[in-house]
């Protein structure tokens, strides 16, 4: 089987791409088992300090590769996980559960599946001219790669029912309006990658206690997220990490944390 996903960790930098560039990294069997093994690889990586999540080739992710879907090949694990999701939603899903913050690198096209992955990133950073689409009633189906719990998180609600209803193509700019895509640039990789350079010299255990606290926000009441809050301070106030992000300031130089 051709490897689907391909992963290179340097200096706490995961850069983990979609590698199927001739068919526009398009989903069959094998490219969501080789997602959902990327992600639960990283799943307790504490010397990872973040994501880029990328596409080679002409696209990020084109969506369902529907001819392996008419030959009978849709048919990925059904067995849910420890976080409740089915393998088709783990590969969009378990970016936002990862612990580290995931920064997802678009071109080309994310279409359909493809678009509900990127979603999963913390940070969606596109190339001009990149095409969205939630495609899945072009082809008669709905989206059900755990799209709708994290749209919910970045775009309106009427917004939403829109672009599904009508499963119609949209760019970069117009994306970024709505709220799924945080910003433009030419090359997207080398900003994805240059923004994760600047987030792993932060300590990771107040990045990781940080991402656990956004991943709170939209659902929590008020009182949860309160005590949630000092919680996560707690366990970082004082700490080896702390004491050495301060001192790094302090003494103008990098800072050296444990994992």
């Amino acid at each position: 089987m051709t490897t689907r996903v391909t992963t290179a960790i340097e200096d706490g930098i995961a850069d983990v791409r979609l590698a199927r560039p001739d068919k526009m990294n398009a989903l069959d069997p094998a490219m969501f088992e080789g997602i959902g093994a990327a992600i639960d690889a990283l799943a307790d990586r504490t010397d990872v300090r973040c994501v880029v999540l990328s596409g080679e080739g002409r696209a990020f992710c084109a969506g369902l590769d529907m001819a392996s879907m008419a030959a009978g090949g849709s048919g990925t694990g059904r067995a849910r996980n420890a976080q409740g999701a089915i393998l088709p939603q783990h590969v969009s899903w378990g970016w936002r559960t990862l612990p580290m913050p995931v920064i997802a690198a678009v071109h080309g096209v994310a279409f359909g599946g493809g678009f509900q992955i990127m979603s999963g990133a913390d940070i969606r950073i596109a190339a001009p001219g990149t095409r969205f689409a939630i495609r899945e009633v072009h082809w008669g189906l709905v989206p059900d790669m755990a799209g709708f719990p994290l749209w919910r998180t970045l775009v309106r609600d009427d917004v939403l029912r829109e672009l599904t209803y009508t499963a119609r193509e949209f760019e970069a700019a117009e994306a970024q309006a709505f709220g799924f895509i945080t910003r433009i640039v030419d090359d997207p990789h080398a900003a994805a990658m240059a923004l994760a350079r600047e987030i792993a010299t932060k300590s990771p255990h107040a990045i990781r206690g940080a991402k656990r606290l956004c991943n709170m926000a939209h659902d929590a009441n008020p009182l949860a997220m309160l005590q949630a809050e000092t919680d996560e301070q707690v366990k970082v106030i004082g700490q080896p990490n702390m004491m050495e992000q301060v001192a790094a300031h302090r003494e103008q130089r990098a800072a050296v944390f444990a994992d």
